[in-house]
C-alpha cells in the first residue's frame, strides 16, 4: 500500500511538472527598458502568469482605461470583480490572445447575460 501511495505521489508530481505550469512573475519582467509596459500588447498569458495582487493592479487599469474612454466617472466594484475574474478564466483559456481582445469578448458575453444591447 505505501509503495503505492508513493508511485501515485510521484506520477502526479511528473504529470504536474510536465503539465506547462509556470510559476507566476512580476509585471515588471514585460516592462521595457524604462519600466513602461506596452498595455495593449500584453497577452492572455502574460496576465495569468503575473501574481494576483498585479492582475489586480492592470485589470483596475483597463478599466479606468475603458471607462474614460466611455466618460463614466464611476466603478461598480462588484462588476469590476465579476469582469476580473471571468477575464483571468477566459485567459487562462485562451493564452495566446492580446488581454484587450479578451477584454472585448468577455464584456460582449457579460453585457449579453445583462440583456444589455450596444449601439
Amino acid at each position: 500500500m505505501r509503495k503505492t501511495l508513493i508511485s501515485v505521489a510521484m506520477a502526479a508530481a511528473t504529470i504536474m511538472a510536465s503539465s506547462g505550469a509556470r510559476a507566476q512573475v512580476d509585471l515588471s519582467t514585460y516592462a521595457d527598458a524604462e519600466g513602461f509596459l506596452d498595455i495593449q500588447a500584453l497577452t492572455c498569458a502574460q496576465l495569468a502568469g503575473t501574481w494576483q495582487d498585479q492582475a489586480d493592479l492592470l485589470t483596475a487599469w483597463y478599466s479606468g482605461w475603458y471607462n474614460g474612454l466611455a466618460k463614466r466617472h464611476y466603478m461598480d466594484i462588484r462588476k469590476g470583480r465579476e469582469a476580473e475574474h471571468e477575464l483571468i478564466v477566459y485567459s487562462k483559456a485562451n493564452p495566446q490572445l492580446r488581454i484587450i481582445q479578451a477584454i472585448d469578448i468577455v464584456f460582449k458575453s457579460m453585457r449579453e447575460r445583462a440583456g444589455i444591447k450596444m449601439q
